[in-house]
């Protein structure tokens, strides 16, 4: 019997050649990307900037962002003003507020008594970005920041987003924003600061314990 000889060694044909991985730095669609920053900016009218994951909003010109771990934004949901735009992307979730209130929202936490508690709650203003969420009705991919309520192109963004008005409004109006004119950032600020505490007793709760108790 003859044995033939084994084929010559190939290593470029032994495995394929790896590919890209999809990690968060890697470049972004560059024609896509643009195509997102001007949808922003010819249908909103907002300020965009592109970094190296693609189309991003600039804040603390046209609105700020208060962003609270996602459980807890959906815990807020149904207390919120529906015209206020709120985004989410993966754990997180982003509310709009008007421009100038990032500043305002540690006083008003102290103000609050919610000062001195770990809360997970992030503001942002001037200076400051966030990568652009998925156009209403446009297909993004699974990591893309998406709209929960999105804003209405060609109406002004200002007047419905939570603004310093007056302390009144904390104790007559049930809903932020429901008494007809502009949120109150008051009441929104001590709604996220609760329903973040909320969902971070439901957390600790809900992980396993260090040591497991014993039952008889």
């Amino acid at each position: 019997m003859v044995v033939p000889p084994p084929a010559p060694h190939r290593p470029e044909a032994a495995l394929p050649k790896p590919r890209r991985p999809l990690d968060a730095g890697a470049p972004a669609d560059t024609a896509g990307s643009e195509r997102v920053r001007q949808w922003y900016e010819d249908e909103l009218g907002w300020a965009t900037t592109c970094g190296p994951e693609g189309a991003r909003l600039r804040t603390g010109l046209r609105f700020d962002v208060l962003e609270v771990p996602a459980d807890a934004g959906f815990a807020m949901l149904r207390r919120l003003d529906p015209r206020s735009p709120v985004a989410v992307r993966g754990e997180t979730m982003r509310l709009l507020l008007a421009a100038g209130s990032a500043d305002e929202v540690p006083g008003l936490l102290d103000w609050l008594e919610w000062g001195a508690l770990p809360l997970d709650l992030v503001t942002l203003g001037a200076g400051a970005s966030i990568d652009a969420p998925t156009p209403p009705g446009w297909a993004g991919s699974q990591e893309a920041a998406v709209w929960v309520r999105p804003p209405e192109p060609g109406r002004e963004v200002e007047p419905v987003l939570p603004a310093l008005t007056t302390l009144t409004a904390v104790s007559t109006c049930p809903v932020v924003g429901g008494g007809g004119g502009a949120p109150d950032l008051v009441r929104l600020v001590d709604t996220a600061a609760t329903c973040c505490h909320r969902a971070r007793l439901r957390r600790a709760s809900a992980a396993p314990s260090a040591q497991p108790l014993a039952f008889s």
